[in-house]
């Protein structure tokens, strides 16, 4: 018997393809006996039970690699060697650029430890793009199972109103690495959200997992209509339609928002972005009446207020005296944008300001920016509205980060918070652009109608 058993161990070992094709046969034409005879299940106990033996002729078998029986099976032409090699471990991770990050910091939190990489990353040219410009990159890293690189793919969109982002792609080959630095066509999805207001603005997109970046386009939209510290009441709702700028299935950064539904106190405010073929984009209401106003609300895109416009006990001083601006607070670093279109008067440092930037705009109105970190515009420098002019700080006479805001119109200070009911500037629709406005119209009231279904899907 010991005998029968080691020549079938040598026979299973030196022919193993037939053997297989043999067995799945065996298998199957098993299976297929089982399906037929299922439903006879009842009379299995009255059947004949015989038993047949039969012998497989050692031409009908080859090798046998019990070491990887998938790749033997699937590959004819490999030599038992090969087969049994082992599988190659592959692991992926993704994560984004952050403003600290170093090329050590980035590469250990994608597990990779590699000095060949760590290096190659920090001198060839194009590699070397990675660490540069603003954070957020989208970076894809392949390391083996001795966390050594195998490929690194980044990503990023240049501007944010570019529709071709850029590529560093980054992968071994042979004892070294090469680089390639290209430009791809971005994809834009359309996504819907919707939420109902508990306590503040800001819970409720949160809650509603709303983008940062679009929740804050939500605010500044209907700012000029509501005012979201005062008017806000529990039980009010938002539906939104916004973009989501994808790479290759992956999110590089969420985009304009689209579509905007606001409920307050049981009246509705809507809106959609309409921009026509060779002129420039802008809110409307769904009667297309333009809803751009020449000021935003805030100089920051995600803010609260910390101190307002009026009397005040100075929190260096201790004495009460008038607080001539506005302050919003905010980590260092912290984008400072633009409130409205203009011209830079003085960018610089000053007094109890700190790093402040002046920026002059029509009608003798003058809107002031401080204790500024770091400053990105000079003087005489032409600025659009929501254009980063800074980033928050704490120079100057300040006890945190903050970015102190202030409104001047004809030299004499008023309360920032006036500036929102400033008139907008956005050219009305023309006749010949009616038809298309109304096709976009129509389209943006679908969406909105399946956003306000996701609620409906979330109470359930």
């Amino acid at each position: 018997m010991n005998e029968l058993a080691q020549h079938i161990k040598r026979t299973l070992v030196k022919y193993p393809k037939h053997f297989i094709a043999g067995l799945g046969a065996v298998l199957l034409g098993t299976g297929v006996t089982a399906f037929g005879v299922a439903p006879l299940e009842a009379e299995i106990a009255n059947l004949p039970v015989q038993q047949i033996v039969e012998t497989v002729p050692h031409a009908a078998l080859q090798p046998l690699a019990l070491a990887a029986p998938i790749a033997a099976s699937a590959s004819a032409s490999a030599t038992p060697a090969e087969l049994q090699a082992p599988v190659p471990f592959v692991l992926f991770r993704t994560d984004f650029t952050r403003r600290d990050d170093t090329v050590q910091s980035l590469l250990q939190r994608l597990g990779v430890n590699d000095s060949a990489a760590h290096q190659f990353v920090r001198s060839h040219p194009d590699a070397a793009v990675l660490m540069r410009g603003p954070a957020g990159k989208l970076v894809r890293a392949e390391t083996d199972d001795d966390q050594r690189l195998l490929r690194l793919s980044v990503r990023w969109l240049p501007s944010n109103d570019s529709d071709r982002y850029q590529r560093l792609l980054i992968e071994r080959s042979g004892s070294g690495f090469v680089a390639r630095l290209d430009q791809v066509e971005a994809q834009r999805s359309v996504r819907v959200a919707s939420g109902t207001i508990r306590s503040t603005l800001f819970a409720a997109t949160e809650a509603a997992d709303l983008p940062d970046r679009v929740a804050s386009q939500l605010a500044d939209i209907f700012s000029g209509q509501i005012d979201f510290r005062r008017d806000l009441q529990r039980g009010d709702s938002f539906r939104v339609v916004y973009e989501a700028i994808e790479s290759e299935g992956e999110l590089l950064r969420y985009g304009r928002l689209l579509s905007a539904e606001f409920v307050n106190k049981g009246r509705a405010h809507q809106v959609l972005w309409f921009e026509a073929e060779g002129q420039p984009g802008a809110y409307f209401t769904f009667a297309g009446e333009s809803t751009r106003r020449a000021f935003l609300a805030s100089p920051l895109e995600f803010s609260r207020i910390s101190s307002g416009f009026g009397l005040r006990f100075h929190p260096v001083t201790g004495l009460r005296r008038p607080h001539l601006g506005v302050d919003f607070p905010a980590p260092i670093g912290t984008p400072v944008r633009s409130v409205g279109d203009g011209v830079v008067k003085f960018a610089g440092s000053q007094r109890g300001f700190g790093n402040v930037v002046f920026i002059q705009h029509r009608n003798n109105i003058v809107t002031v920016y401080a204790h500024l970190h770091r400053i990105d515009v000079r003087q005489g420098q032409s600025v659009a509205q929501s254009q980063y002019i800074g980033q928050v700080g704490c120079t100057g006479v300040c006890t945190g980060p903050h970015v102190h805001f202030e409104y001047r119109l004809n030299g004499i200070h008023r309360d920032p918070m006036l500036l929102v009911a400033e008139g907008g500037g956005s050219a009305p629709l023309t006749a010949a652009l009616r038809p298309a406005f109304e096709q976009a119209a129509a389209d943006m009231k679908q969406k909105l109608a399946a956003a306000a279904t996701l609620v409906q899907a979330s109470a359930q």
